[in-house]
């Protein structure tokens, strides 16, 4: 799994061309944020995660299907990698951030533009707590 790339990731790169062409401006995997956002957004106080739909479990994605070799073992590092996905924006929360989760599976060609569009509306949105 060490091949595994966890920044810089295509779906990750095809997110921040696009909004950098929208004049949008940001910091990338903030470590000073819980779950090292991947887009850190400080002037609308909005971080952006892009999941990947295997390795965060995304419910009923037919990207998301266990191996069925050591299911157990894939099962608990799913489950998890969601324990902590949930604490960490729910800390973010806490704090005054608005979070935004990206799935891999709404960047393919059919759903891109809308996706695309439906975050760039999300981000400029001024949070409403």
């Amino acid at each position: 799994m060490s091949r595994i790339r966890s920044e810089n990731t295509k779906p990750e790169m095809l997110i921040r061309r696009f909004l950098f062409s929208q004049g949008l401006r940001y910091k990338i995997h903030d470590h000073s944020l819980p779950g090292k956002p991947d887009l850190v957004f400080p002037k609308f106080k909005t971080v952006v995660f892009i999941n990947g739909c295997f390795w965060h479990g995304h419910d009923g994605c037919k990207y998301f299907v266990l191996p069925k070799t050591r299911s157990e073992w894939w099962a608990t590092k799913i489950s998890k990698t969601t324990a902590k996905d949930a604490k960490n924006a729910k800390i973010l929360i806490e704090r005054g951030w608005k979070v935004l989760v990206v799935w891999e599976c709404e960047l393919n060609s059919a759903l891109r533009d809308t996706t695309l569009k439906s975050l760039l509306e999300k981000i400029k949105t001024v949070n409403e707590f």
